[in-house]
């Protein structure tokens, strides 16, 4: 069990799209410690959200860590344009293309951290010979495409499991709980190892005056 405070990271799918310029600043000065950013394509996922001229035009409004998500397929053909763009972590999922390492190991010479991400049924040994290459894992504990998710508890095991690897590996790779993650899953997920936490509707609600007390209610998991 961590005992430090989770990396806190609110996905502006929550947000209010018409004031996404507005909604990053608010939780950046909210406490956030990153912005998760999904980009979902349509065809790797059921949903169409944003791509890199949005993370670009997002870029001069906060200084912290901007956390891009890739829900799409193929993924390399997009890795520059997001890193350029202004995405200081990319991560993508083992089935986005052919060659997960190659992937990874572009995303690391285009000068951002590399994340592989995993789907509730994706097995952790996908990156068993792979940990010198990875900087963040992303365990979905939802099925990825919509917000407003229920967390599924079965993925507790795979993050005991994939936090028993990084442990292993000596490696100080960050391990990130996407899906359902609210005050009451927060400190399950954190027990398991996580220690990063996207958390969409949990930041989001109630407003621009509520978005520090939701931080922090997630931090003290």
């Amino acid at each position: 069990m961590s005992t430090k405070s989770p990396l806190i990271a609110p996905s502006i799918l929550a947000s209010d799209f018409a004031r996404l310029g507005e909604e990053v600043r608010a939780v950046t000065l909210a406490g956030a410690d990153w912005i998760h950013i999904d980009v979902m394509d349509g065809h790797f996922v059921p949903n169409i959200t944003l791509g890199p001229d949005i993370v670009k035009a997002l870029r001069p409004h906060v200084d912290i860590p901007f956390d891009v998500h890739l829900m799409i397929a193929p993924a390399d053909p997009y890795l520059e344009a997001f890193r350029e763009a202004g995405a200081d972590i990319i991560s993508i999922h083992p089935e986005a293309g052919p060659h997960l390492n190659r992937s990874l190991k572009r995303i690391s010479q285009l000068g951002a951290k590399a994340g592989v991400v995993f789907n509730p049924s994706t097995q952790p040994d996908v990156i068993e010979y792979m940990m010198d290459d990875i900087d963040l894992i992303l365990v979905m504990s939802i099925n990825p495409g919509f917000g407003g998710q229920s967390f599924m508890t079965s993925q507790l095991k795979k993050i005991e499991r994939l936090r028993a690897m990084i442990d292993a590996s000596g490696k100080d790779i960050v391990l990130e709980v996407d899906g359902g993650v609210t005050p009451q899953t927060a400190p399950l997920c954190v027990s398991a190892g996580a220690t990063a936490l996207v958390a969409g509707s949990a930041v989001f609600r109630g407003g621009a005056s509520a978005y520090a007390d939701n931080i922090r209610a997630l931090k003290g998991a």
